[in-house]
């Protein structure tokens, strides 16, 4: 069987698919923001002097790291509605089956991100801020964070691309993103290498854009970091009169 280049533009330049890729990209941007809030509140009780919520971040963070996300899905969109009956309702959609189990999972991930990145900052700079009487949220609000930003970008931007292949889970679930369009249509006309090419095609131009988004964080972060070392090693000199 020959590849039909016709039908492989139609799937390509058709609503359907691009929808699905809008779906996906949806998706994927609000699951990975819920996961950063929620992966900074971890991160922070993980270095919480509480062992107890210390424990249990470790215990949160262990559970999601160590069970497969394809069960994790099933698991919210199934067996969830069984436990809590009220979620036997239309507003409990598969989109929103999808994102709390994605969220959920990749803020296991971005809680250790997170964590690494405020691990990262020099604890002298944390003393020097407390001498100057700033408070602890203070300091890590105007000290801490702003540096741990440049070194959580890359691989925030990594989780960011991981998470976008991971929607294609979803279609486990009868969410109607990318892959489950093309299957759909490979399920009526039996053309593999049309369809999945078509979606092959969007998330390869999704994938590049953030790669090169993220390319140009990292450059715009370590330049200015950069830029702020070379004046703080510039020594003063006086002017001449």
């Amino acid at each position: 069987m020959d590849f039909d280049a016709h039908l492989f533009w139609e799937a390509l330049s058709s609503g359907t698919y691009a929808k699905g890729a809008l779906l996906a990209l949806g998706l994927t941007v609000s699951s990975l923001g819920a996961a950063i809030v929620l992966g900074f509140l971890l991160a922070i009780g993980r270095a919480s002097r509480f062992r107890v919520l210390r424990w249990v971040v470790w215990v949160y963070v262990w559970f999601f790291r160590a069970t497969p996300t394809l069960l994790q899905l099933l698991f919210v969109w199934y067996a969830l509605p069984q436990l809590i009956p009220s979620l036997n309702a239309t507003w409990f959609t598969p989109f929103i089956a999808a994102f709390v189990a994605l969220s959920l999972n990749e803020a296991a991930y971005m809680a250790e991100i997170v964590r690494g990145g405020l691990l990262a900052v020099d604890p002298g700079q944390r003393l020097a801020a407390r001498a100057l009487g700033m408070t602890p949220p203070r300091i890590l609000r105007k000290v801490v964070i702003p540096q741990a930003v440049r070194i959580i970008i890359p691989p925030t931007g990594n989780e960011f691309i991981t998470l976008l292949k991971l929607t294609s889970l979803a279609s486990v679930i009868s969410l109607r993103e990318l892959l489950t369009v093309a299957q759909q249509d490979t399920a009526v006309q039996f053309r593999f290498a049309e369809f999945y090419g078509a979606a092959l095609v969007y998330y390869l131009v999704m994938v590049s854009a953030m790669m090169a988004l993220q390319w140009e964080l990292e450059r715009h972060f370590t330049w200015s970091s950069a830029r702020r070392r070379f004046r703080a090693a510039t020594p003063l000199v006086p002017a001449e009169h």
